[in-house]
This record gives structure tokens, sequence and C-alpha cells, in this order.
């Protein structure tokens, strides 16, 4: 898993997504953000916009996103949204 990261999404209501992503395109309050693996230590606050998961062999999931707050910490993006729901 040298090139992935653990990434879990969760909102108040529930698990939106937990497995192994290789990028991370996330909404910051300020603008996108990308998290790859091996990642500094990070705390970021969301903001509304689309959060894209790249996964192992190079399939996407896509999320709109509402507020909240993503951290980056020992190889793991956690990200604590207010809502979430899952493009198709």
């Amino acid at each position: 898993m040298a090139d992935g990261f653990e990434c879990s999404l969760v909102t108040p209501e529930q698990s939106m997504f937990e497995g192994t992503v290789t990028y991370a395109n996330i909404p910051a309050h300020d603008g996108q953000l990308g998290v790859m693996a091996n990642h500094a230590p990070l705390l970021v606050q969301l903001g509304s916009g689309e959060l894209d998961l790249t996964l192992p062999g190079g399939a996407h999931r896509q999320f709109d996103l509402t507020g909240g707050f993503a951290q980056v910490n020992d190889n793991k993006l956690t990200l604590l949204s207010e809502a979430a729901t899952e493009r198709e």
C-alpha cells in the first residue's frame, strides 16, 4: 500500500466511504486541496464542493460535501462533513 492511504468520509447520519485511495481532491474552505500518500499532518476546514477520490486501479468516487473538517495523520485521511451525497 505504498502508493495508497486509508480514507474515511463520515457525516452525522452515516459512514459514506471507508477504503484505500491513491489521491483525494478535497474542497477546503479556501480552495481545492490535493492529498496523496505520506502527506504531512494536516487539519483543514472544509467548504462546500466536490470531493474526488481516486481508487487503486484508477476508478473514481465523487461526493458533494457541505462543511466540516478534514484531518491527515499517519497516512490516513478522515473527513467529517456536515452533509455529503455521492454523485452517480
